[in-house]
């Protein structure tokens, strides 16, 4: 499988300018669910950051003790106060914005009192990323089913971000291999279609492109835009959206971006007979693109979220509800999304260093 090119992290370039320590705020997710056992598990390394843990103090103090790890957990009332010793992050101290659960969670258990408490931890980690107290989110899964139960419509991190910060935004995922990014997120098949339009897909096009620089520092990316339909339309006699709506978009945004190609078909899409893949792959749903990533590296990728005032990166998984607890659910996922988060906070800030003299 085609490897992406990856970009050169600020952090590892001995011969870069010196920045300012980057800040993050973890949000905890589903209390039910692996969430807050992976934050214990990550944050029990050293990390070259000021972080900040929200969610519920006790809840993680019970958690730790269930999976025997051995932590401190200070207790603060706001990001800015567990941030204030301005030191990177040590192995096992955790500086924790205190939310507190609506009610007790046991892992594996949902609760739906507890979804209004997921979205408080997710709304205190956005307003502090919005103040400048941190420079970037790191999310935990959280169960959309148990938020919708509670009655508010909720269909994910990505989209309610979006709608937080009153931005246009992309879904991006990220493997040491290659990355894909997606035009439609969480709907069902049979609305995607109807949703794959131009404006649609060159929005898209430019979220990603722009995002590829800001977050890799790719300024000039190379992408592939897959073909809806098998084939890519098979000239017309399986579907029409490449004629109508892909090719001319793709063609118009080739003036701006003259490293996208397309619409290619997707079932040879990532077949490289050189090895030098693209930047990355735009897909037009969710499983077209994601089934490939999390078979080349589930567990070793993560989410990221472009278009966003500030970085936000998450897991490629769920709350795993089944093995919650139990002390099995691997933080290799996790600790990828925080580097993901550090390298793109370096970039931000060099390409804000450029641009400031």
């Amino acid at each position: 499988m085609a490897a992406a090119n990856p970009g050169r992290s600020l952090r590892q370039d001995a011969g870069s300018t010196e920045l300012l320590t980057p800040r993050l705020a973890i949000t905890t997710g589903e209390p039910a669910g692996v969430g807050p056992e992976l934050t214990l598990k990550v944050l029990a390394r050293d990390w070259p950051a000021q972080i900040a843990v929200i969610g519920d103090i006790h809840m993680l103090a019970d958690r730790a003790r269930q999976l025997g790890l051995d932590v401190q957990l200070r207790h603060h009332e706001t990001v800015s106060a567990a941030l204030a010793s301005h030191e990177t992050h040590r192995g096992g101290h955790l500086a924790v914005v205190h939310v507190p659960l609506a009610t007790p969670a046991r892992p594996g258990q949902l609760q739906v009192h507890n979804a209004a408490y997921v979205l408080s931890t997710l709304d205190t980690a956005h307003q502090a990323a919005l103040s400048g107290h941190v420079d970037a989110l790191v999310t935990a899964p959280v169960h959309k089913g148990i938020i919708n139960e509670a009655g508010v419509p909720f269909t994910g991190h990505t989209e309610w971000l979006a709608t937080a910060c009153q931005c246009e935004v992309l879904m991006l995922l990220a493997c040491p291999a290659f990355r894909v990014a997606l035009v439609t997120t969480h709907v069902p098949l049979r609305a995607v279609a109807d949703l794959v339009t131009p404006d649609r897909v060159s929005g898209a096009i430019e979220l990603l492109c722009r995002g590829l620089g800001e977050t890799f520092g790719l300024t000039q990316p190379r992408v592939k835009v897959l073909a809806l339909n098998p084939h890519a339309g098979e000239g017309g006699h399986l579907g029409h959206e490449e004629q109508t709506v892909l090719a001319p978009v793709i063609t118009d945004m080739q003036r701006r971006w003259p490293g996208i190609s397309g619409p290619h078909s997707a079932d040879t899409a990532f077949v490289s007979e050189s090895g030098d893949g693209p930047d990355a792959y735009l897909g037009m749903y969710h499983d077209q693109v994601l089934g490939v990533l999390k078979y080349a590296g589930f567990g070793r990728s993560a989410n990221i979220t472009l278009g966003l005032p500030y970085v936000r990166t998450s897991v490629d998984h769920g709350t795993a509800l089944d093995i919650s607890g139990t002390g099995k659910a691997s933080a290799t996922s996790f600790a990828y999304a925080i580097d993901c988060a550090l390298d793109a906070i370096a970039h931000r800030k060099r390409k804000q260093h450029a641009t400031t003299g």
